[in-house]
């Protein structure tokens, strides 16, 4: 059944600890640092034979409505008008807190059901925390251990008395939701085989940038709702947090990332942390949307950030994002289109879209070039067209003599998609220039419309049955 629970309390009590807990994975940052978590994330969840919705929120602060601490709660009481339970969590090592009884009466003023949470139980002289938690009339709590698993049967039995009827389900059942709580990515396998491309197959969408670009503000503009955080200070986003949603009547997940600053400057170990998920979301998404600021394009992170998801294979996508503070816009897109070609030669083809995401613009164009990057991404090329181009190719400009010796190509096939993968059969690979194999790779864009996505070409040779078996002179 689909049932959500909130989890929420003051900032470092062990909201993220017990989310990625119920969750069965290491989903949410966790640090000792107060304020990790600030955007909401929702994932389904187990506990025992309880199957339900579970939402991380940032901890509660008193704070101006305008400021990030106060836009933060705000989040926070969102979660908790969507969700039908709240988990309402303290430290029981530090005992009642005044923000505890201020954020109880908040809760409290919500009318949902609440199940009160003591947790960090798993040491001596908790037991008076324990205690004091009575106070805040949200009734029994009950002592557990997040970090540890300690007293999770004791929280099911709360949460089903709570919540009230639980259907259990079979297991068929826990199959299907093992597969909806797939990580990024869980469920691609680059070296397969793929089929003829489906149109109405889920996308994943991972959205990057340096910091400050306007990420979390398109996925809000996509959406159409004030989903994620967003604000003038640069790194508000530290989790990937996924958005499910629908273009179109076709399916979609959208992945907010953290932004990527230059190696050098991160030292922070939770902004690592945050760059470390990134770097996964890149990895396992599909296509990746580049957000560049069209007032300060192709900086030297922009293009590493690029180079970094051609290298992993992803399709990407550049977004010129605040399209709206230019001024002579022909001459500024013709600048970038020039920029890109020149900048990003290794994804000749590079699609790029100007948008806005504060007013709206060019969002659909967006959408339709993620989409189209999509299906060249899933390209197969039959073997006789290709060794037909193959033979013209090498005809109009054969492969270079190398010391005294000129090579030889045989035949291509394509191995692979996602991203487009071919195998060129040769005499002496290790001899082939580089600048063949990006005659080559040229060709195939142009012929074959593969235009923007990476193409890779790996070298073999045939064994030769002889070898070895010279014959011998007498």
């Amino acid at each position: 059944m689909s049932f959500k629970v909130a989890i929420v309390g003051r900032p470092n009590v062990g909201k993220s600890t017990l989310f990625n807990r119920l969750v069965g994975r290491r989903i949410a940052l966790v640090d000792d640092t107060p304020g990790v978590t600030r955007d909401r994330r929702v994932h389904p969840a187990r506990l025992l034979d309880l199957r339900f919705d579970v939402i991380d929120t940032a901890g509660f602060e008193e704070a101006a409505a305008a400021s990030l601490a106060g836009r933060m709660r705000a989040q926070t009481e969102t979660a908790i008008d969507e969700a039908d339970l709240v988990l309402f969590m303290i430290d029981a090592r530090a005992g009642l807190m005044p923000d505890d009884r201020a954020f109880a009466d908040v809760v409290r003023r919500k009318g949902k059901s609440v199940v009160l949470v003591a947790n960090k139980t798993d040491v001596r002289g908790t037991d008076a925390g324990v205690l004091e938690a009575f106070a805040l009339g949200l009734g029994e709590p009950i002592a557990i251990s997040a970090e540890h698993g300690q007293g999770m049967v004791e929280l099911r039995d709360a949460i089903a008395e709570a919540a009230g009827e639980f259907e259990e389900e079979e297991a068929a059942s826990e199959e299907r939701a093992g597969e909806t709580a797939a990580l990024i990515g869980e469920d691609i396998d680059p070296d397969s085989e793929e089929t003829p491309y489906d149109p109405t197959k889920p996308i994943r969408i991972a959205v990057v940038g340096r910091p400050n670009v306007g990420k979390s503000t398109l996925i809000n503009a996509l959406i159409g709702e004030e989903r994620l955080l967003t604000g003038p200070e640069a790194g508000i986003t530290r989790d990937s947090i996924s958005v499910d949603w629908r273009w179109r009547g076709r399916e979609i997940k959208l992945f907010d990332t953290a932004g990527m600053r230059r190696k050098a400057r991160v030292q922070e170990k939770l902004e690592k942390l945050s760059v470390g998920e990134t770097l996964r979301a890149i990895r396992f998404a599909e296509v990746v949307i580049i957000v560049f600021d069209v007032t300060m394009p192709f900086e030297k992170q922009d293009l590493q950030i690029a180079d970094l998801i051609i290298r992993e294979g992803r399709a990407p996508v550049i977004a010129f994002n605040k399209w709206d503070l230019v001024e002579n816009r022909q001459e500024k897109l013709a600048e970038l289109r020039e920029k890109t070609e020149r900048l990003l030669p290794q994804a000749r083809g590079l699609r790029s879209v100007p948008i806005s995401a504060e007013t709206g613009r060019g969002l659909d164009q967006l959408l339709e070039a993620a989409v189209n990057t999509h299906v060249v991404w899933n390209r197969r090329i039959p073997t006789g067209p290709l060794n037909r181009w193959l033979e013209a190719a090498t005809a109009q400009h054969p492969p270079p003599a190398v010391a005294g010796r000129r090579l030889k190509v045989k035949y291509m096939t394509q191995v692979k998609t996602r991203p487009p993968g071919f195998v060129l059969s040769c005499s002496r690979p290790e001899a082939m220039p580089q600048s063949y194999i990006r005659y080559l790779v040229n060709g195939l864009r142009e012929s074959f419309d593969i235009q923007g996505v990476p193409i890779r070409i790996s070298l073999r040779t045939s064994e030769n049955p002889y070898a070895g078996r010279g014959r011998k002179r007498t």
